[in-house]
């Protein structure tokens, strides 16, 4: 079914084919929004129609240049997919000083392979504490330390002219209370009260309570903040100046939509969308992961679809196993929510594996993850911008033959230092006495041992990258980790710092950067060149953890129409094998592979490849 509403007058000016090109996709595009739209809202038709005409508007006003990459995304719908797209995540300033330095820098960025480019918090903010920049008091304008929209634009074109993807955050959950629709609504406008969720009394708010957790336990207890202006009890998940949306309402749903068209127009083509759990709200639930949640990413995706198809949806959805694939899309969704989203578990086990030297715990919660649709991707990282917290499933714990709750605490301990012969330096980021959950800060290199001077860190750095870029899907490094850069020492000092451990992982970039004492950028780079040759990489591929025959080594198999690749990964700080019985399961014969990581057959005897400390192959065959 058509819109009701007539496009004529924003559709006017266009040529020809362009109208058709719209008009093409609108009728691809109609039924998936439509069917997101019905669970949602009272009148899905009304809402639907003005979605369209954003669309239609955000459609006529994008430039040739970004239309000509609507096309060639278009046939290539697999461009986040494929083995060559290496991201990095970092802050602007952090990282170069401004967006216009971030654009100076894209030539060191390409040189590392990088295709994809996370910038943290690009918008305007409310004055700190404003949780790293997630508490947004302006989607129409950057930070102005960092620049202006129109340096915005002009950084997505530097970027696009070298192959590299723009990635900016946008936050669903909640504004600043400073935003625009909160002022409005302290003033008194009754649309914009309706933007929130705005209590008279305690008696709704301790209800929703009796089954919320607290995600700051530490500095933002509860889920609720009076607020005098309103007269109520504003919902505030997070902190008490960033207040929770109204997603019940469509005007919300509107809103998001045209920031997003605007922001695709500007250049931005991967969307990360921030605190996407949390956006709907059930009573009697912990108010995650909700039904909802995945009819309103489709809805915001169809119609990114319909008028910017470059651009792809990323879920920050940091949960459990059983909750995560449906960000991907499952059942009617499949395929049809989100692009990519976080394998946070890959990440949680990297760090458990390593710590324990023992890939069973790790091979159980991994085989138990389903397998996504084959038109999205997992994003792999071993370190993030944000703290580590142990999702260690007690189920999968047991089958491997460990306590969930002792072994997050060992875990806990290890990184911290706590923990007799630890390498791990990190720092307890928000610890909960009655749950006895304490989340950990740490760069990469100072949780693998560098800074304790382990002499095996750089070997496990290796190995964590190669775990990260073997496993398939969008592998992200975070700045510096392609440096062995440590904590920070200083983090604390820094003005409105000092009760957030992640900044000790959130260094500023040394210009010009070190020299590489330890090899773990030419480790790296060799990582990212034996990738970007791999077809087996390819995101549709599925990756299969296989069973251990050796305790200390996870096996990840990719079947392949071209052959299978075996993944080995040796965590411990021992020498491991693999038996030749592996290979020959998968139609591989040993003496007739190669470690497309060294371009070499691998070390083989008894009947077993051979794995040194630390040790990873990718094995294909050489026929």
């Amino acid at each position: 079914m058509q819109p009701t509403s007539p496009l004529d007058d924003l559709l006017a000016g266009l040529p020809t084919h362009r109208r058709q090109l719209f008009e093409a996709r609108l009728e691809r595009w109609l039924p998936d929004l439509e069917a997101a739209l019905v669970p949602l809202y009272a009148d899905p038709a009304e809402v639907r129609d003005r979605l369209v005409r954003l669309a239609a508007a955000a459609f006529a006003a994008r430039s040739e240049e970004l239309h000509a990459l609507d096309l060639r995304r278009s046939l290539a719908p697999d461009w986040f997919q494929r083995p060559e797209m290496i991201g990095y995540a970092a802050y602007a300033d952090r990282f170069a000083g401004d967006l216009a330095g971030v654009a100076d820098r894209a030539g060191y960025l390409e040189d590392l392979g990088v295709r994809y480019l996370h910038l943290m918090p690009l918008l305007t903010p409310r004055p700190a504490p404003n949780d790293g920049g997630y508490a947004v008091q302006d989607h129409r304008s950057v930070r102005p330390d960092l620049g202006t929209i129109e340096d915005l634009r002009a950084l997505t074109g530097v970027l696009r002219a070298r192959g590299i993807s723009l990635c900016l955050d946008l936050v669903l959950n909640h504004v600043a209370r400073e935003h625009e629709w909160a002022r409005k609504a302290q003033a008194g406008d009754p649309t914009y009260r309706d933007y929130f969720l705005v209590f008279p009394d305690r008696s709704l708010p301790d209800a929703y309570e009796r089954t919320l957790p607290e995600v700051f336990p530490d500095f933002a207890p509860g889920s609720f903040t009076w607020d005098d202006d309103v007269e109520g009890w504003v919902w505030t998940t997070f902190n008490h100046y960033q207040w929770d949306v109204n997603w019940a309402n469509p005007d919300v749903l509107l809103e998001y939509a045209e920031t997003i068209l605007s922001l695709a127009n500007d250049g931005v083509e991967v969307f990360r969308l921030d605190a996407i759990a949390f956006t709907w709200k059930r009573m009697g639930t912990d108010c995650q992961n909700q039904p909802e949640v995945h009819a309103l990413t489709q809805a915001l995706r169809t119609v990114s679809r319909i008028a910017a198809p470059a651009t792809v949806f990323k879920a920050e959805a940091i949960v459990g196993p059983q909750d995560l694939l449906a960000y991907l899309g499952q059942g009617e969704r499949h395929g049809k929510v989100s692009d990519l989203a976080y394998h946070n578990s890959l990440m949680v086990h990297v760090w458990s594996m390593l710590a324990s030297r023992d890939a069973t715990l790790a091979a159980r919660a991994l085989q138990r993850l389903a397998t996504p649709p084959s038109t999205t991707a997992w994003v792999t990282y071993a370190r993030c911008h944000d703290d580590i917290g142990w999702a260690i499933d007690d189920a999968d714990a047991a089958r491997a033959g460990v306590s969930g709750f002792g072994h997050r605490a060992f875990l806990s301990d290890f990184y911290t230092g706590a923990f007799p012969g630890s390498w791990g330096r990190g720092l307890v980021f928000q610890e909960n006495p009655a749950t006895g959950d304490r989340r950990i800060s740490g760069t990469l290199a100072s949780l693998a041992g560098l800074e304790a001077g382990d002499p095996w860190a750089p070997a496990r750095i290796q190995l964590a990258h190669a775990i990260v870029l073997g496993f398939g899907g969008l592998p992200v490094l975070w700045m510096g980790d392609e440096l062995g850069l440590l904590n920070d020492p200083g983090w604390a000092s820094e003005p409105g710092h000092a009760d957030d451990s992640r900044w000790a992982h959130r260094p500023r970039m040394p210009w010009p950067t070190p020299e590489d004492t330890h090899g773990i950028n030419a480790g790296l780079r060799t990582l990212v060149a034996a990738r970007r040759d791999l077809p087996h990489l390819h995101a549709s591929t599925p990756a299969q953890v296989l069973d251990p025959r050796d305790r200390a080594v996870l096996l990840i198999a990719r079947r392949h129409p071209l052959g299978a690749m075996l993944g080995a990964y040796n965590v411990s700080d021992h020498p491991a094998h693999v038996p030749h019985q592996v290979l020959h399961d998968l139609g591989l014969v040993p003496g007739h592979v190669m470690d497309r990581i060294t371009g070499e057959a691998p070390e083989s005897r008894d009947d077993a490849v051979q794995l040194p400390v630390y040790g990873a192959v990718w094995l294909t065959s050489t026929t």
